[in-house]
């Protein structure tokens, strides 16, 4: 792999938090103009050197940046233009909704002990109290006279804790015509209560939504499970893949008559990861529940797994602490040693996976993985092709003021583990922080676009600025 230079201009400043970036043809206009939501609950779009607000629903928002934690993960977190938004108008909006605020689903931080076996078994109850929010996935149509108007709820999901809901959410396939919505696991750390390998669990998903065909249902329940939701409903899902801890979206890439779908997961100690897939058997939601039923396992041949939480990308997840003998060093444990070994077979392997701490000159510290993209355009030719990613700023130990890291990688031929490589950049922050919380690209993945925000809390208002990444 070659070293890579690449500028940053700037596109719009002054804004919040940029959490997703897409690109879009508005009815009647005959070119794409870049479309930015932000996490507190904003939507712009750019086009003609002019940046106007396509919607605000900031008021629909819950409440971010709780008493004592101003970094905060909830918010407008998904938006995508259904494949046909020139002609039907039709965009969906992913988000934390204003005045669900609950107590979370512990009442203490949670660390597993693999000596204690309770702290291995949690369940989640009392789940209709016990729970910091709700999300809610909507379907809005932008009208005739220019104004965005709520249509329908899709499906309304409570969240256990205040993180790990996914970033980027929503994203149309371009190979089914489906919209994937990623979900995290349902936060805390170490997924508690293993939401992410439970087949009825929603939280942990990559999900398709045959949103053409799901019925019109006045307010859907408020769910956890896909048993709780009314058949009708579940007769338009689909489940591609279970195992995820935190996913910033799924990124597709032309392959001959194909495409290979790209995710990555966010990493606990250890790693960042990201995963790479062409075929796969995705499974009803339907069968799941008629399986949960009858106490059978349904056919997963073809379904993927991305291993977590027994696997933290190729690694099994660990717990690091202080060895007792020697204050300098950190002792490796297995936290989940049973389901390390259950899913060993039954996981994919990552493409990549990059270390937290990793000494080599010419590599970086991650922290997490906030953008997967991939790149096809020949005016960078050196990443035509590759996989571009970002993390969200290098480990402060060393750097200072703050810095997110671009990256790329490719696939090897023979699909093993492969290596990264920095993409320098030349742009000049001066002693402002810049944390990469977002990637993006137009709609034949020839144009990126990378959004910083001056701080790691979201609480910090207009401090957000988009780039596009150029020669």
């Amino acid at each position: 792999m070659v070293k890579v230079k690449v500028r940053l201009q700037p596109i719009v400043s002054h804004i919040n938090l940029p959490t997703v970036l897409k690109t879009t043809i508005l009815p009647g206009d005959s070119f794409e103009r870049l479309f930015i939501a932000t996490q507190v609950g904003e939507i712009f779009y750019v086009g003609n050197g002019m940046i106007k607000t396509f919607l605000d629903i900031r008021s629909r928002i819950i409440k971010l940046g709780a008493p004592g934690r101003k970094y905060d993960e909830r918010g407008l977190i998904g938006l995508a233009f259904h494949p046909q938004f020139y002609y039907n108008g039709l965009f969906y909006l992913h988000y934390s909704v204003a005045g669900t605020q609950g107590p979370g689903a512990l009442t203490e931080r949670f660390t597993p002990n693999p000596c204690d076996p309770k702290t291995l078994n949690l369940r989640w109850i009392n789940r209709e109290t016990r729970y910091d929010h709700i999300d809610t996935v909507e379907e809005w149509i932008l009208q005739s006279n220019g104004q965005p108007q709520k249509r329908r709820t899709l499906l309304n999901l409570r969240r256990p804790f205040f993180n790990h809901n996914g970033v980027n959410s929503l994203n149309f396939s371009p190979e089914t015509g489906k919209m994937v919505l990623t979900t995290g696991d349902g936060g805390s750390g170490y997924d508690p209560f293993n939401l992410s390998q439970d087949d009825m669990e929603i939280a942990g998903k990559i999900i398709e939504i045959d949103v053409d065909k799901m019925p019109y249902i006045q307010n859907p329940p408020i769910v956890t499970r896909f048993e709780e939701l009314p058949v009708p409903i579940q007769e338009t899902l689909t489940v591609i893949a279970k195992g995820v801890r935190n996913i910033p979206g799924i990124s597709f890439q032309r392959f001959y008559n194909g495409y290979i779908k790209y995710v990555g997961n966010v990493g606990q100690d250890l790693v960042e990861s990201i995963f790479s897939f062409v075929s796969y058997k995705p499974i009803p939601v339907t069968h799941l529940v008629q399986a949960s039923l009858t106490n059978s396992v349904p056919d997963q041949n073809g379904f993927i797994n991305l291993g977590w939480r027994g696997w933290e990308g190729a690694f099994p997840t660990s717990i690091i602490r202080g060895c007792s003998e020697d204050s300098t060093m950190d002792e490796k444990t297995i936290a989940y040693y049973n389901e390390t070994l259950v899913t060993s077979i039954q996981r994919i392997p990552p493409l990549i996976s990059y270390f937290h701490k990793d000494p080599r000159p010419d590599k970086f510290e991650g922290i997490s993985l906030t953008g997967v993209q991939v790149y096809m355009g020949n005016s960078i030719s050196t990443l035509s092709g590759s996989v571009v990613f970002t993390d969200f700023v290098r480990s402060q130990k060393t750097q200072t003021p703050a810095r997110g890291v671009l990256a790329y990688t490719r696939i090897r031929a023979d699909c093993k583990l492969n290596d990264f490589h920095v993409i320098e950049t030349d742009y000049n922050y001066g002693t402002q922080s810049a944390y990469y919380v977002s990637l993006g690209t137009n709609q034949n993945q020839t144009r990126l676009f990378l959004g910083v925000h001056g701080s790691r809390n979201v609480t910090d208002f207009n401090k957000g600025t988009v780039f596009e990444i150029i020669p």
